[in-house]
């Protein structure tokens, strides 16, 4: 499993209790202001050292984030005589505890990946099996 969360556990979307300055220009909360991204996986992806992303672009940043571990598994795959099975990405909010803003609180990528590994000696036999199991399933007369 990997992804990127917020250091903190903090970042936004937009939305319920909008803080507004003076002069009605809206503002953003110290904890929204001040939220960090860290990737915490062992994979060569972005956000490997905290930074801030802003609150406009954290649900693109973190789905692009995701889309490189997807890369990375279908690289992997095709380097080790794989195959990717399944690739899920996941996005989660969060509501921000001082503005009480929905923001995207980072995401989570899972794969699963099949190896053939032909020099296997389970795999040999495993063949053998299949072999002598399907031997004869389907037989083709000529008349």
């Amino acid at each position: 499993m990997s992804g990127i969360s917020p250091i903190n556990n903090t970042s936004y979307l937009y939305g319920i209790n909008d803080k507004t300055d003076k002069n009605g220009l809206e503002t953003e909360c110290q904890t929204c202001k001040n939220r960090k991204y860290q990737d915490g996986s062992d994979e060569m992806v972005s956000f490997k050292s905290p930074a801030h992303i802003s609150p406009e672009r954290a649900a693109s940043a973190v789905r692009s984030h995701e889309q490189e571990h997807v890369t990375n598994a279908y690289s992997k795959a095709a380097t080790g005589n794989g195959k990717v099975l399944s690739a899920t990405v996941s996005i989660h909010t969060s509501i921000c505890p001082e503005c009480g803003r929905s923001y995207v609180s980072g995401g989570t990528t899972r794969t699963q990946i099949k190896y053939y590994n032909e020099a296997n000696p389970y795999q040999q036999d495993l063949k053998s099996a299949d072999q002598i199991k399907y031997k004869g399933m389907n037989a083709d007369y000529a008349v």
